[in-house]
């Protein structure tokens, strides 16, 4: 490890008074004997006292030598301990990371993400935040959070997108709707429907979608009820007051009552992205980047697959 030079001579005084051994102490350090003998006289003519009496059978501390090995020890532990821990940091092996997340990543994505990054780093403490989309970028460019998990596409100059999710819509209807005896469902069977929607204050990005997606489908949405949370809207559709159309993952948390089904149409689909500032390039921002890139490869890779048979 590099030193500054006082703490080279310093480090070198205190293993010396460990050990009461030029020779072992030369050993311990990697040098010969006369280099660490021109470090202590360069030690003692800095401080201007005596550090060790040696005679040709022993070596021991001076009084003043004592004091200041009893002192200084304690400090030159702190420093490396202090040493180490930034170092850690520095490689993203410890430290504190912010990550938010949206709606549609907390079902699936996210949780994956995470556990797979913990098991790599299981001293970088992680801080997880639910936050809209729109919220997540003002707190991304304040530094509020670390990273985030967003509805994309997200292409800004500032920040750092990575697409990881593609998923396909579905709509969610109670069972026994009519809808529910296809297999899949067409924009344009929605028209007239009761649409359930999460409200514009928590999922305006969503909606912004979504209603550009039924647009170019030529279907006006107008929701009969909005909600601000997924399990108000899955509460709504099991009580028959509606439908809702959210990602594909949703359907492993909707029990009995509820059925899917996918929209017939390509472009209903939504992505989620990951999204770091690029001034920020602190080594655990990259390492859970890389870990969340690792973790949805095989899916991405299983759509394709499905896609070209």
């Amino acid at each position: 490890m590099d030193q500054h030079p006082g703490l080279e001579l310093a480090h070198s005084f205190l293993i010396a008074a460990e050990e009461l051994s030029f020779r072992r102490t030369a050993e311990r350090l990697g040098i010969d004997q006369s280099a660490l003998s021109r470090r202590i006289a360069k030690l003692e003519r800095q401080l201007g006292f005596q550090l060790f009496e040696r005679t040709t059978r022993e070596v021991v501390l001076t009084p003043a030598g004592r004091s200041f090995y009893e002192a200084g020890a304690p400090l030159l532990a702190g420093y490396d301990r202090a040493v180490a821990t930034a170092r850690r940091v520095a490689q993203g092996k410890t430290g504190l990371l912010r990550v938010a997340y949206m709606a549609f990543a907390a079902i699936e994505l996210m949780p994956r993400v995470v556990t797979r990054f913990r098991a790599a780093n299981p001293a970088v403490e992680l801080a997880l935040r639910y936050l809209p989309t729109q919220e997540q970028k003002i707190a991304l460019s304040e530094g509020e959070i670390d990273l985030g998990f967003m509805i994309g596409p997200f292409e800004h100059s500032d920040f750092d997108s990575r697409q990881l999710a593609s998923d396909p819509l579905h709509v969610f209807m109670p069972r026994g709707h009519p809808l529910s005896a296809r297999r899949s469902v067409a924009p344009c069977d929605l028209a007239g429907e009761d649409l359930l929607l999460g409200d514009m204050a928590e999922w305006e990005a969503y909606r912004h979608h979504l209603g550009e997606k039924f647009a170019r489908a030529g279907v006006p949405v107008a929701p009969r009820q909005e909600a601000s949370s997924t399990m108000a809207l899955l509460g709504l559709v099991a009580a028959g007051f509606g439908i809702t159309v959210y990602p594909r993952q949703l359907t492993g948390l909707t029990g009995t009552t509820i059925v899917s089904r996918p929209i017939a149409d390509p472009a209903f689909h939504i992505e989620t992205v990951l999204v770091r500032r690029r001034i920020d390039r602190a080594a655990g921002v990259r390492g859970f980047v890389d870990c969340a890139l690792e973790t949805a490869r095989p899916a991405r890779a299983g759509r394709k697959n499905r896609a070209g048979h």
